[in-house]
């Protein structure tokens, strides 16, 4: 079974807790999103690959160590997912990034997919899928299934803010998959909206109704 994070830094609790008020403004909200975003990157990527290298500094030589191949992807579930990426981005500049457009059906809360369109080494790579919100997690586990009909075999996914139905539903439809959260809910609602959750996430970075 994949494991959960759930982050307990200090800084991604702040940044989280300003996120989910509701007077942040959505410049505000943006910038949040994609500071939450470089922080749990720099903790989620503690298992790349290393390989020593020789360097030389002004001093001397030396071995030290090196990322093994910078062999990492980003796809983020469109729309809200697109906040993570300069954060991530900015700490791995070489990953290549990749899309999945997804919504989730009014009536039946199930996602349907309108856009893929993913690297095409996609299964040499590390694989981290992001979206703010994991609620029914229904469309975390789709985007996940085209991400592995495509050849992916190491996925992680990452959001903010996650229910414990949606991890249950995740945990359920990919075991092989790690989840990385910033904060763990109490529940959906009858609209299966997060609680206390944020609000709509897409709506919120891009200033939309």
């Amino acid at each position: 079974m994949g494991k959960v994070y759930v982050f307990d830094h200090p800084l991604i609790q702040h940044k989280t807790a300003l996120l989910r008020g509701k007077e942040t403004s959505t410049k505000d909200f943006r910038q949040l999103v994609t500071e939450i975003a470089t922080l749990m990157t720099y903790e989620a990527t503690r298992d790349l690959p290393l390989k020593d290298v020789e360097v030389e500094t002004p001093m001397e030589k030396c071995t030290l160590k090196m990322l093994d191949g910078e062999d990492v992807a980003i796809v983020p579930i469109l729309r809200a997912g697109l906040g993570f990426v300069d954060g991530m981005l900015s700490l791995i500049p070489n990953a290549k990034v990749g899309f999945i457009g997804l919504y989730r059906d009014p009536e039946t809360h199930l996602p349907v997919e309108y856009y893929c369109k993913l690297p095409a080494d996609i299964h040499k790579r590390q694989v981290f899928i992001v979206d703010p919100m994991l609620a029914t997690g229904g469309s975390a586990a789709a985007a996940i299934d085209f991400v592995k009909q495509h050849g992916a075999k190491q996925i992680k996914f990452m959001c903010i803010i996650a229910a414990p139905e949606g991890i249950e539903v995740l945990q359920k439809a990919h075991p092989d998959v790690d989840i990385y959260i910033a904060a763990k809910d109490r529940q959906l609602n009858d609209h299966a909206y997060i609680l206390p959750g944020l609000g709509d996430a897409g709506d919120r970075i891009y200033g939309t109704k």
